[in-house]
């Protein structure tokens, strides 16, 4: 991959409502379902005021499929009551990021993350804090066609 333009930004703490999904990564489109389901329910968290994240715990090549871990969510303003939806409370962290945008297909985020990780990463002087990459979704099909999505990725940094 060429070189890609990496920005240092400072991420602002952010409580979110989350559902945690473990298992097949290519079932992470059901879980995210189910948490869009619990937004449009609840409107603790609407899709129009409120920031959406992914978090990524391994590369999903890297584990079993059963073994793989992918948090769906929505940035809320308090905490999210008991339900019989799965969703819980979870905050990301204040902190300095490196952060790529990512313009397409949520299928292709995989590179760039890879970038962050493989190239940039060791030639950055940067070391890695302990938080997991994640994904900042800035809109979303079919609102705009997939080749105009925007997707934020955020490597947290010491």
């Amino acid at each position: 991959m060429d070189k890609q333009q990496v920005e240092i930004a400072t991420f602002a703490e952010t409580k979110i409502a989350v559902y945690e999904h473990r298992g097949a990564p290519e079932l992470v489109n059901e879980s995210a379902g189910k948490f869009i389901a619990w937004r449009k329910n609840t409107g603790l968290s609407p899709v129009t005021k409120s920031q959406t994240f992914g978090i990524i715990y391994e590369d999903p090549k890297s584990v079993p499929a059963e073994e793989f871990r992918f948090d769906i969510c929505g940035s809320v303003l308090q905490e999210v009551p008991d339900n019989d939806s799965g969703i819980i409370n979870k905050t990301i962290p204040e902190g300095r990021c490196a952060v790529i945008r990512h313009q397409g297909s949520h299928d292709h985020l995989g590179a760039k993350v890879h970038y962050l990780y493989g190239q940039w990463l060791p030639r950055s002087g940067e070391s890695l804090r302990d938080f997991p990459c994640f994904f900042h979704y800035i809109n979303f099909f079919p609102e705009v066609a997939e080749h105009e999505l925007i997707t934020d990725i955020y490597l947290p940094l010491i």
